[in-house]
């Protein structure tokens, strides 16, 4: 079991920047890939970016790629989403799940664990 805590989400403005953070605990960090999914109002949750369990591979959807970065630091039980130029398109609840597949799976159902979520608003 995994345990998984997001932070770092809030408003802000169209072009900012943000940093997402998920810490995990529970078991062997680096045996779960890690994922970042996102729903806004009235749509279903949608994926974001995936990282493999050492790192070495990267998934992200067309969306956000060029903009958004996902990384990890085993040593620390953390995985990182930086979002830079951000649009009012981007707001939604952010997600961190945590996946026992190997590789960087872009399906909800390919995760086991999940986390509350946290905002991101970005205003016009």
């Amino acid at each position: 079991q995994v345990h998984v805590v997001e932070s770092g989400g809030g408003l802000v403005q169209a072009g900012g920047s943000l940093k997402l953070s998920c810490a995990a605990s529970g078991r062997t960090f680096s045996n779960y890939a890690m994922g970042w999914f996102r729903q806004a109002p009235g749509k279903e949750r949608g994926f974001v970016a995936a990282v493999s369990r050492r790192g070495g591979a990267t998934s992200y959807a067309d969306s956000v790629k060029g903009r958004f970065t996902i990384s990890r630091d085993n040593a620390k039980n953390t995985v990182y989403l930086q979002l830079n130029s951000l649009k009012p398109e981007d707001t939604a609840v952010y997600s961190c799940a945590a996946s026992v597949r190997v590789g960087a799976p872009l399906i909800p159902a390919s995760y086991d664990y999940w986390g509350q979520g946290t905002q991101v608003t970005v205003s016009s």
